[in-house]
């Protein structure tokens, strides 16, 4: 008997479905409908290699919508809440896309996971979620190190439209050139002065004493110096950096500061630096910001610790130095 002809769609025609009662979906189906018949030969092909994607933001509202859109799309989709739990999924799994919110918990953290994502797996395609579209202007200045950026409300269709583009070109190789926090500092240097000069005339405290930009920046630049300075060994600050620190603390008293206002500049100046640094995430290796700005934080300590030694026993100081 001649075979019966084969109604529906072709053999081997590759079509998407969504099992929402499983609530599973997957790609491909090879499938013969014969005639009116209710039986149906259905054979259903898994991706041997599903695209799996990272998708970090704060908001529990957005990770479960997302998760369900993306699933629905047949990805393979893992969420996190915070920066840290994106990190730990970064270095345990294999993933092939990163969908970062800009502000995860802190202003900026998206780049920190983007920039994670960027060294441990350097193929992945990066996208920066975001609620600011004046922020579209910055992204692209950056764009070799995110791949896209995303408009809040992005629309499910985009988003899954960017996806696949992204994915479908061929990702350029280019290498991660990392930074050490002493590095970024020495290059930011006279911004970094500025910025910290125009806070401290901006507080309400410190802008009662009146005084030059000169005198007012006094050992800075020597500060500065210091945190830039490697740390041959063991652990401390340079004569030199000591004994312009000590200066810098007799000084002040005599144009009439308080310890908390001494206090206070150190405290301006670690702020100003953590600034610069949340600028520059994409360049910084990830893996030693930690033990930088605890460095940078000892040798603050120390410098402002003999300035404040020196403000209040000037006599004592100035035999030690």
């Amino acid at each position: 008997m001649a075979q019966q002809p084969i109604s529906g769609p072709a053999p081997c025609q590759c079509l998407l479905i969504d099992l929402r009662s499983q609530k599973a979906s997957v790609f491909g189906l090879f499938g013969r409908f014969h005639g009116n018949s209710h039986r149906r030969n259905v054979i259903f092909w898994l991706m041997a290699d599903p695209i799996r994607i990272l998708f970090v933001d704060d908001d529990p509202d957005l990770r479960d919508v997302w998760s369900t859109i993306l699933k629905s799309e047949g990805f393979e989709v893992h969420v996190a809440a915070t920066v840290t739990d994106a990190l730990v999924l970064i270095t345990k799994e294999k993933f092939n896309v990163l969908i970062a919110d800009l502000n995860v918990g802190n202003p900026g953290d998206g780049f920190t996971v983007v920039s994670a994502m960027r060294r441990v797996q350097p193929n992945a395609v990066t996208f920066i979620l975001t609620g600011y579209p004046a922020f579209q202007a910055a992204l692209r200045a950056i764009h070799d190190q995110v791949d896209d950026f995303l408009i809040k409300p992005a629309e499910p269709e985009t988003v899954i439209s960017r996806i696949r583009e992204n994915l479908g070109r061929s990702k350029r190789a280019s290498a991660v050139l990392t930074q050490r926090l002493p590095q970024v500092i020495s290059q930011n240097r006279e911004s970094i002065i500025e910025q910290w000069y125009q806070t401290v005339e901006c507080d309400p405290e410190l802008k009662k004493i009146q005084m030059s930009r000169t005198d007012r920046i006094d050992h800075l630049p020597n500060v500065l110096d210091e945190l830039v300075r490697p740390q041959i060994s063991g652990f401390g600050i340079e004569s030199a950096t000591r004994s312009s620190a000590a200066e810098h603390g007799k000084f002040r008293r005599e144009q009439g500061y308080t310890p908390s206002m001494l206090l206070e500049e150190t405290r301006i100046l670690h702020r100003v630096i953590a600034n610069c640094l949340q600028q520059n995430l994409l360049a910084v290796d990830i893996s030693m910001v930690l033990p930088d700005m605890l460095d940078m934080g000892d040798k603050l300590h120390l410098m402002s610790k003999t300035s404040l030694q020196a403000f209040l026993n000037p006599a004592q100081v100035k035999g030690e130095v």
